[in-house]
């Protein structure tokens, strides 16, 4: 039976266009890769680093597309392309799809607050979180995860690893609900994104220093933006996030990311779709607002319990 061209919210999902924007952000991120690795001069370097880290963005936002089955309709289609956006982050479709709906479920709840610190918590702790985030160091731990899991998947489901390490970074539960998942599928998806990732070294003759200055400012634009639209958010798992106001530029490359809000609220609903959902009454602080915020450290939680996660709901029963 064909797959009906609208997702699970109603909105028609626009595949054509999604396709258009990954073909050209896929391409702009190959040549910024290629234009880092030949560049003599350093501030050449900077440049392509700057742009990849916008432009790898945009392939995220669509990899997130995906991940809610709203980049196109044909599930086979959407699952292949999730496969491969994963691959430029790098990381594994199932790692981020599980990752992400674990985060659907636990928003600012005690199992995931990264802001505040609970009366039993340590703020130092917390605030090295914080500043893991707001440096980039947050995003070199996805990809370090998936290289352990495809040298030896069996650290994921051990209890040494659940308790130590991942409690001690704040992903335990993430640990957790990726251990749970079915080894071989994992396992498949890390090894094609190592395989992509040589080929893109060979075909496009990198470097390491580009390399690692394309991918280090995509991870500190990424890790800037993934809890600057939850910070200081009302502790409820839907309601606990914010529309941030972005550079117009800044929204269009990140496909609407920052209406984060309307996101949770509603979230089978496909990017394009999100700011006419937009309550423009609502609170919207800006980006830059939250961010510098983050740098004074986390704060004492606010009194009273917070919200129990949400019911965990299997991918194949959405």
């Amino acid at each position: 039976m064909a797959e009906s061209p609208e997702s699970a919210g109603g909105a028609a999902i626009p595949a054509a266009l999604n396709i258009a924007i990954a073909l050209g952000a896929s391409s702009v991120a190959c040549a910024c890769l290629w234009f880092a690795s030949h560049a003599s001069h350093w501030l050449a370097i900077a440049l392509a680093a700057l742009v990849f880290s916008f432009f790898n963005n945009t392939i995220f936002s669509l990899l997130h597309e995906c991940v809610h089955g709203q980049f196109h309709p044909d599930r086979r289609v959407n699952h292949a392309a999730g496969v491969l956006f994963a691959a430029f982050f790098p990381t594994a479709f199932t790692i981020q799809r599980v990752s992400h709906f674990g985060h659907h479920r636990r928003n600012r709840t005690d199992l995931e607050l990264y802001d505040y610190y609970l009366p039993h918590q340590s703020r130092w702790l917390k605030t090295y979180w914080i500043y893991c985030l707001l440096t980039g160091a947050y995003w070199s731990i996805i990809p370090v995860a998936a290289g352990v899991y495809f040298l030896c998947p069996a650290v994921f489901r051990s209890r040494w690893f659940q308790n130590g390490p991942a409690r001690w970074w704040g992903f335990q539960e993430y640990v957790r609900d990726i251990a749970a998942e079915p080894l071989t599928r994992i396992w498949t998806e890390t090894a094609f994104t190592l395989a992509f990732q040589i080929a893109l070294w060979n075909l496009l003759d990198l470097r390491l220093t580009g390399w690692l200055a394309c991918y280090w400012a995509f991870g500190l634009n990424w890790s800037s933006l993934q809890y600057t639209d939850h910070a200081w958010s009302p502790r409820d798992v839907r309601e606990g996030a914010w529309n941030l106001r972005f550079w117009p530029i800044t929204q269009v490359l990140f496909l609407n990311y920052n209406l984060h809000l309307v996101h949770h609220r509603q979230p089978d609903i496909p990017w394009i779709h999100l700011p006419s959902l937009l309550d423009e009454e609502s609170v919207r602080p800006t980006f830059w607002s939250i961010y510098w915020s983050l740098w004074g450290g986390a704060r004492p939680a606010p009194a009273g319990p917070g919200p129990q996660p949400l019911p965990f709901v299997h991918e194949e029963a959405r």
